[in-house]
């Protein structure tokens, strides 16, 4: 398990993006409510982000540099068979919390319930 959390802390956010941008696209969702779901997330403008994409930093620089919504352990379910929840590695979970906004973006879920509030 120890590998696993090393290779995603050392994967690169701009190796993701693309993915999670045709994922969103392919659903009929814009990369604009991908952004929003990231911003809500890690607290980054579109301008820190695209920036962060140029770098090419790491999954563990990309969540270091960021500013976690204080709601973001609203972010239950499963995501890659795991629960969301119950994942120990700090980063690995901040990760899961970020496929799994995207994965409810492409699933058509109202940005109002991917935005968690309390």
């Amino acid at each position: 398990m120890k590998d696993h959390h090393e290779r995603i802390a050392s994967m690169t956010f701009s190796s993701v993006y693309p993915h999670y941008v045709t994922k969103v696209n392919r659903k009929g969702r814009t990369v604009e409510e991908l952004h929003e779901v990231i911003t809500w997330l890690t607290g980054f403008s579109d301008a820190e982000l695209q920036k962060l994409i140029q770098e090419k930093v790491t999954f563990a620089e990309f969540f270091q540099k960021s500013t976690l919504n204080p709601n973001a352990n609203l972010i239950t379910g499963l995501i890659c068979g795991y629960r969301v929840k119950e994942i120990e590695n700090p980063l690995t979970q901040k990760v899961r919390y970020l496929d799994k906004l995207v994965d409810e973006l492409a699933k058509g879920k109202k940005m109002e319930k991917i935005i968690r509030s309390a």
